[in-house]
């Protein structure tokens, strides 16, 4: 009777420290700030293969019971980093936090009930009868091996329709990527606590529409902030902010969740034909009428579908905002940012900037016959309406013809702060060229650069010459290592200027 009583105390004690699982299925708030891939420069970003990164922070109301539990997140993104997640509200009740990368698959779910039964359900494919029997998993890593009351046998291979059932998924399973976090505490909790932490599979930029006035000297100046998430985990109604500048960040890779299919191996490894006509072919649980030997032709898959348009939203224009030596973009709407897409929100509305509308060639020493490229300048001053940090993307140039608006050409912007001189390279301009030839003369001679304008207006040409240059005629200035040629082209007309290096 003691020794009864000693293990009923154990069993008892086994039991009351049994760990129980609670599930937060979702988040009931989130918030995202997206931070930039610091090594894409000005490249376009590919969908497909985000650098950047994102930290997000999401509340979520729990109830834990008394003793230790294991609490799992599930629905955090697939490329969560888990060193770095932090989950405040539970004091020091947290002992321990896991990835879970098994994610629910048709492989982890036979993984899982390796050595148990499950229900086999068999059809015939000539009469549609059904038949179902218990079935022990008894082998799932090269091929699913099956135990029946007749034997053993491998899953899909007896030429009938079969379907593997099984009764419940088990709880360290998720269909979702899972962080899960054990916790220890001496009464039930229940409260909101929240889950933060950083996240690859994100990277954002900003995309400029430039309109040129008639006269050529102002730009109407308007800026998308394009969000991009490339995980399989979509943020929905987020608190959404975006910082601009270049962090200091070592890319941590993380191994995506494992989703595993089934292998069907089948035995014999041959051909019917290589079985002897008297030797009969070998067949597990089913009759010779069961098998029916079927066939189809392999339909050629439809190409895949063109991706889906960044969705906008231009009611708004995000805040921007100074954080420490970087730009917070701060976005005053919840936004959806959805998995495996793009979102759109307006950044920033400029409608008068002053610009000098230029064109620029780098000249060398040798013959030249090339156009020019164009170039706009300003100042990111308030007098020449700017005034404000500009994170760095592309910028699609439109002019009007006749009432109706043309591209004129697309550039790139790097990050300026106020201030700064902002350059945009933005076409090629073909109707003005750059011709050089060498002459000689008493001193030496040089090189005669010839500039041509079949434009109908004037245009301003600067010419980038090395530091050594010396002009004949025209006046050279020094500016960011280069001796400087500036000249007004008239319509139709040219100029020239001979220069040499000696």
């Amino acid at each position: 009777m003691r020794s009864l009583a000693v293990l009923l105390a154990l069993a008892l004690a086994a039991q009351g420290q049994a760990q129980s699982i609670v599930s937060s299925a979702a988040p009931e708030r989130v918030a995202v700030t997206v931070y930039r891939n610091p090594d894409r420069g000005l490249e376009p970003m590919n969908l497909q293969w985000l650098g950047g990164y994102a930290l997000v922070s999401e509340t979520r109301h729990v109830r834990l019971p008394a003793g230790t539990s294991e609490l799992r997140f599930e629905g955090v993104t697939s490329g969560i980093v888990p060193q770095s997640a932090i989950v405040t509200g539970l004091g020091e009740a947290v002992l321990e936090k896991n990835r879970d990368a098994r994610l629910l698959s048709p492989g982890a779910l036979l993984d899982a009930h390796l050595g148990e039964r499950l229900r086999l359900r068999r059809t015939s494919r000539a009469t549609g009868a059904v038949r179902e029997q218990d079935a022990v998993v008894r082998a799932t890593a090269d091929g699913v091996v099956l135990q029946t009351a007749e034997g053993f046998e491998a899953l899909r291979c007896t030429g009938l329709a079969e379907t593997a059932l099984e009764r419940q998924v088990p709880a360290d399973l998720s269909a979702k990527p899972t962080l899960s976090v054990r916790i220890r505490s001496p009464r039930p909790i229940e409260r909101d606590v929240t889950l933060s932490y950083i996240t690859n599979n994100f990277d954002w930029q900003a995309d400029y529409i430039a309109e040129l006035s008639d006269a050529g000297d102002r730009i109407a100046l308007f800026a998308w902030m394009t969000l991009a998430n490339s995980d399989q985990t979509g943020l929905a109604d987020a608190e959404t902010n975006a910082v601009a500048g270049k962090l200091n960040r070592q890319r941590v890779w993380v191994e995506p969740g494992e989703a595993k299919p089934i292998q069907i191996t089948c035995w014999p490894q041959g051909t019917t034909s290589d079985i002897p006509i008297e030797q009969p072919l070998p067949i597990s649980l089913a009759s010779a009428e069961d098998i029916v030997l079927t066939a189809q032709r392999m339909a050629t898959p439809p190409p895949p579908a063109p991706p889906a348009a960044p969705e906008r939203d231009s009611g708004v224009i995000a805040e921007e905002e100074r954080l420490g030596d970087v730009r917070l973009y701060r976005i005053p709407i919840a936004v959806t940012v959805a998995a495996k897409s793009q979102k759109q929100v307006a950044l920033l509305k400029q409608p008068a900037v002053k610009i000098e509308n230029l064109l620029r060639l780098r000249a060398y020493e040798g013959q030249i016959d090339t156009p020019l490229e164009r170039v706009l300048v300003t100042r990111n001053r308030t007098a020449e309406g700017l005034g404000l940090p500009l994170p760095a993307g592309k910028v699609a140039l439109f002019g009007r013809r006749d009432g109706r608006r043309i591209l004129i050409g697309e550039g790139r912007i790097d990050d300026h702060t106020i201030g700064e001189k902002v350059e945009i390279p933005v076409a090629t301009a073909t109707g003005v060229r750059a011709r050089q030839v060498p002459f000689a003369s008493k001193d030496g001679g040089g090189f005669l650069l010839t500039l041509t304008n079949d434009l109908a207006r004037e245009q301003t040409v600067e010419i980038e010459l090395p530091l050594s240059a010396k002009s004949a005629g025209g006046k050279l200035v020094k500016r960011d290592g280069w001796m400087l040629w500036r000249a007004a082209v008239p319509a139709n007309g040219t100029a020239e200027l001979r220069w040499r290096t000696r």
